[in-house]
């Protein structure tokens, strides 16, 4: 309705312009043309006085212009006669005009600086040379029936007077006449085809407005209301597009957002069945071992206390990363960059897994031919590197061995953690570093760590604007990477 009123108002504005430039306005648009094209006859009869041909052009002037001409010099007596005239369309001002009619003009025009216009109409009549009241009987009559003819055909007359002299500097008086106002049936022409023009536009707007609901107006109302449901949760909806192509395109794009909130939706609520089930069972553990040393005489030893720490460890990791997942989430992970030894803080986090090794067998390996330093920051590269080892280890198989490889290339160093596990099948591998996303929909539980490491990962190395992958072989495991730049030890940029 907003979109059909909008376009009735344009139309309606349209049609009030278009009747106010061809009515209210047109008369004066008629008499500047008018009063214009008067003057440039008038300005090409003086330029072209002294040609011989200065008759012909005065005649064409005339008829292309709808214009009486009349051209005067003086006699020996210094009173102006005609010497040429075209009368054209004529009120028959111009043929009445006396010798002291002539003389007035050309006394009015040079002290006008050689040209003056004046307009007349049905009641200014009197005020025009030719005609005085004080004149005989004879000359008021002919004063009545000019006034009736203008009256009747409701025009204003322009005389135009100007003298200039030839190149023998003879003076010449030169008057043109024309009506400036447009005729009577000028007008109730223009006055009906603006009454078929308006029904026109008044039928071809209803039929725009009933094309434009039902073309435009629909397909976006039906639009909005799915997009009511979409907000409402509802990730079945389906928008469907319409005749134009911008209607096709906001479809096709609100198709895609569903599809995607559906999966985030999806992942979402995997990640909070992931999450509980994490929380759970350490919660249980500790829960359950601390009952038993409460309750049966003699457990309470060092072992079972160390289990109690172990969970107690794993739940606080767990709520670390969460943590970070909600600054990821809100945007507000700042980096606090430091020159630092990466290869010593590789190594260095390696003592966490001592546990690991004496108790499940787990080998863990790091190649590297030097030290290299880096400008990062140095918490949470040890994250990323934790993270991607923890998921080695998770996915680790039956083998058990974890690498981690160091090797440089230019200016850059690149990390590699390296399992031997089962791998990934290539349709899932651009889809590991999504947020909530688990390759193994069926949950089990992490061997270390919480699970959601690897979309904090991609958003660390995104800070520090490195490149990141991963390539996997089913059967023979999966390789994590990530490259930084390299410095000196001073923080100077390294070279070669």
């Amino acid at each position: 309705m907003w979109l059909s009123g909008c376009f009735f108002s344009f139309s309606a504005i349209m049609l009030i312009i278009l009747w106010l430039f061809q009515t209210v306005l047109f008369g004066s648009f008629y008499k500047a043309i008018k009063t214009k094209n008067i003057t440039n006859c008038a300005q090409i009869i003086e330029l072209n006085i002294d040609s011989s041909r200065i008759n012909n052009l005065m005649t064409v002037l005339a008829e292309q212009n709808g214009t009486s001409i009349m051209l005067c010099n003086h006699d020996v007596y210094g009173n102006y006669k005609e010497v040429y005239s075209e009368f054209v369309n004529s009120s028959g001002i111009l043929q009445k005009l006396e010798t002291k009619d002539l003389n007035n003009y050309y006394v009015s025009s040079k002290n006008n600086k050689g040209n003056i216009i004046n307009i007349y109409d049905s009641s200014e009549t009197d005020k025009i040379p030719l005609f005085d009241q004080s004149q005989t009987d004879s000359d008021t009559d002919k004063f009545v029936g000019i006034e009736s003819e203008l009256n009747r055909r409701g025009e204003e007359i322009m005389i135009y007077s100007c003298n200039f002299t030839d190149k023998n500097n003879k003076e010449y008086l030169l008057l043109l006449e024309a009506a400036v106002t447009p005729s009577l049936s000028t007008v109730q022409t223009l006055s009906y085809q603006l009454n078929i023009v308006t029904m026109i536009f008044v039928i071809i707007s209803i039929v725009m407005i009933i094309l434009f609901s039902k073309i435009i107006a629909t397909p976006i109302e039906n639009i909005t209301n799915r997009a009511k449901e979409l907000a409402e949760g509802d990730y079945d909806v389906e928008f469907d597009g319409g005749v134009y192509k911008e209607i096709d395109q906001l479809s096709e794009t609100l198709n895609y957002a569903t599809h995607e909130l559906s999966q985030v939706d999806q992942m979402r609520k995997d990640l909070i069945a992931n999450v509980s089930h994490d929380l759970r069972t350490p919660l249980t553990l500790i829960t359950g071992y601390g009952e038993v040393m409460r309750d049966i005489p003699g457990e309470n030893t060092a072992e079972n206390i160390q289990i109690i720490i172990d969970e107690a460890t794993r739940l606080s990791h767990l709520v670390s990363d969460l943590i970070d997942i909600s600054k990821i989430e809100a945007g507000t992970m700042k980096l606090e960059a430091t020159v630092f030894c990466l290869t010593d803080t590789i190594r260095e986090m390696f003592g966490r897994y001592n546990k690991l090794k004496e108790q499940d067998g787990y080998t863990f390996e790091f190649e590297f031919e030097q030290e290299v330093y880096v400008y990062a920051d140095q918490l949470k590269i040890s994250q990323v590197v934790y993270n991607l080892v923890n998921n080695a280890v998770n996915y680790s198989g039956d083998s058990k061995a974890i690498k981690v490889r160091q090797f440089c290339y230019e200016d850059r160093v690149r990390i590699e953690v390296i399992d031997s596990g089962p791998g990934i099948p290539p349709d899932k591998l651009k889809n590991i570093w999504d947020r909530y996303y688990k390759v193994d929909k069926s949950h089990r539980s992490a061997k270390i760590g919480t699970g959601l490491g690897l979309s904090i990962v991609k958003t660390v190395l995104k800070l520090h604007k490195a490149q990141y992958g991963v390539f996997s072989t089913l059967g023979k495991g999966t390789t994590f990477w990530f490259e930084l730049v390299r410095t000196n030890p001073d923080g100077e940029p390294y070279r070669n």
